[in-house]
């Protein structure tokens, strides 16, 4: 999850380890610590861990009783996840509110392109399998192309397969685990014109994301922080009507309120 830093801009990332097998009062304790050193937290949790985690962190914002926790659990593919939590300590070195870099955290997951390639796809449950895919995968040498994000995508990769990538210019993370396959870095991303190419090492939830340890994961993203910062930044803003909070979009990241309904005018009389 925790990603090397992009520039030297990027804020370090505090890693919550073995959040849910430590003992309460220690988790407390360590996310008040949190906050008063940097005022608020924005936790980006994957759906892959265990359900013991999310519940002990929204425990932890129950007993606390702030409204300076964050929690931001997106459906996306655990290297996705990574990126966007990069991302975000990138953008925590400018000048944005922290509702303002909160909220940040959904509009960039619309230009994050994930997915994988796979050896197996009989237990995959997080895209569409069809029956076909299913009998296929239990071929020797079958490998998988699939999107799980934005929208999904599966091909069985051959001479023709292609998949729907970003209209514009990206760069590709791709993250190995155990498969050979070069297809990823030598096919789909020249497909899709992508500006560069890097590594990273696989995190440690993709396996159980994807369905199989038989895969090599990719994610095409925006890494200049000048354009993400622009992105952030030409959204129209508010002002969250509970707890008055910058934010953009239609519910606060720190409180969860939505903006009220509009009060209708009283019709005319007389």
């Amino acid at each position: 999850m925790a990603l090397p830093a992009q520039d030297e801009r990027t804020v370090p990332a505090v890693v919550l380890q073995d959040l849910d097998r430590q003992p309460l009062e220690q988790a407390l304790d360590g996310m008040q610590a949190l906050i008063d050193h940097h005022g608020h937290v924005v936790v980006v949790c994957s759906r892959a861990v265990p359900d013991g985690v999310e519940r002990r962190l929204h425990t932890i914002r129950s007993l606390l009783e702030s409204d300076r926790i964050a929690l931001f659990r997106p459906d996306l593919p655990p290297l996705g996840l990574a990126v966007l939590a990069r991302q975000l300590r990138q953008l925590a070195s400018c000048d944005l509110s922290p509702g303002v870099l909160a909220s940040a955290a959904r509009l960039l997951t619309h230009y994050l392109h994930s997915g994988a390639v796979l050896g197996s796809v009989a237990r995959l449950d997080r895209v569409p399998v069809d029956l076909r895919a299913h009998a296929k995968s239990w071929v020797p040498g079958s490998q998988f192309g699939v999107i799980a994000h934005p929208e999904p995508q599966l091909v069985r990769i051959g001479p023709e397969a292609t998949l729907t990538g970003p209209d514009f210019g990206t760069w590709m993370l791709l993250a190995k685990g155990r498969l050979q396959s070069d297809w990823a870095g030598t096919v789909l991303a020249p497909a899709w014109n992508v500006q560069g190419l890097r590594e990273t090492a696989l995190p440690a939830e993709s396996a159980a994301w994807w369905g199989t340890g038989k895969l090599i994961e990719f994610c095409t993203y925006l890494p200049d922080l000048p354009v993400l910062y622009q992105l952030v930044t030409s959204v129209r803003q508010g002002v969250c009507h509970w707890c008055g909070i910058d934010v953009i979009g239609d519910r606060c990241v720190f409180c969860s309120a939505t903006p009220p309904p509009a009060r209708e005018s009283p019709a005319p009389t007389g």
